[in-house]
């Protein structure tokens, strides 16, 4: 992971037809990365990340996230590897605990999703490394697992932690080549979790809903609905570092609708909360987040046409 990169995400309900073209595009509009999620019931995180390395020739592809509790990691590993050697240099991988409802929906919630995290990222980076691993934990336990020679990777890729709570951040510290912090991440926030981190070197990468425009009041009004959710309590550890946490809290609840309460923002708070306005100031917003430690800024588009909007989006790299 490059230091300073600046990337834009993969929308996880883009028009298939439209994705490969996504890609190409970003590449060509000089993104240094493009992010995949993989979502409950949208598309799979591994097998969209190998559709896009094929389709480009140098940009680097990310996967935010893998749940861990849904892969076993010597397959995890495999398919890790398998990825890391067809395009050497050219993919980052995000493990995390996946959101608790959808790992409840599917009867794959863990009694202890930090336990499980740690011995899935320590198994999956060991098999990487080349190491036969023997171990009995509470959830991973392996036998001289390995990956044959032949399937080993020259260019190992990095392994991160999709994590946001203050003993997870720790963790990613102990057992991750990085982290990856979901959206909103304000400087604030990321030194925050740099601190909890306690690691160096540590990638640190970072979403935000993101709408480029020459006129400010515009990119903020794109970039209002994809702010509708952070009020849930989810959420709660990303606002605390901020100074209107109480305010932006007591206004969540006074609104009967999210919809409500992504209308009623501030604008001050809005281009706190989301990369929004001229490219200027992107650029010195995306400035704030490198000086807190982030390593990769990644662009949500949160236009209605993701497409479109790429090359706007670029204008502020």
């Amino acid at each position: 992971m490059a230091a300073r990169s600046v990337g834009v995400m993969l929308p996880r309900d883009l028009p298939h037809g439209q994705v490969l073209d996504y890609a190409r595009q970003a590449e060509a509009l000089g993104f240094d990365e493009l992010w995949v999620v993989e979502d409950l019931g949208f598309r799979g995180g591994v097998a969209q990340t190998a559709a896009v390395l094929a389709a480009t020739r140098s940009i680097t592809v990310g996967i935010g996230i893998l749940p861990a509790a849904i892969r076993n990691p010597v397959f995890a590993a495999m398919e890790i590897a398998t990825l890391g050697q067809l395009f050497p240099g050219r993919v980052t991988i995000g493990v995390g605990h996946g959101m608790p409802d959808w790992m409840r929906s599917v009867g794959a919630l863990p009694d202890s999703p930090l336990t499980l995290l740690g011995e899935h990222l320590t198994a999956i980076r060991a098999l990487l490394r080349g190491e036969t691993v023997t171990t009995r934990g509470r959830y991973v336990t392996l036998t001289e697992a390995r990956l044959e020679p032949s399937s080993l990777p020259e260019v190992v890729p990095p392994v991160l932690a999709g994590v946001r709570g203050p003993k997870s951040l720790a963790l990613s510290g102990r057992v991750a080549d990085g982290t990856v912090l979901a959206e909103p991440c304000t400087p604030e926030y990321v030194r925050a979790s740099v601190e909890r981190i306690a690691a160096s070197p540590h990638g640190v990468v970072t979403y935000n809903a993101a709408s480029v425009h020459p006129d400010t009041a515009t990119a903020v009004a794109e970039v209002r609905p994809g702010l509708a959710w952070i009020g849930e309590p989810d959420w709660a550890p990303h606002l605390a570092p901020l100074p209107f946490a109480a305010e932006f809290a007591a206004l969540r609840a006074a609104s009967a609708t999210r919809e409500e309460f992504a209308a009623n923002l501030p604008q001050e708070w809005v281009t706190q909360l989301a990369l929004a306005g001229t490219p200027d100031e992107v650029r010195a917003r995306n400035a704030e987040l490198f000086d807190a430690g982030v390593t990769t800024s990644v662009l949500i588009p949160a236009a209605a046409d993701p497409l479109a909007a790429l090359p706007a989006l670029a204008s502020a790299r």
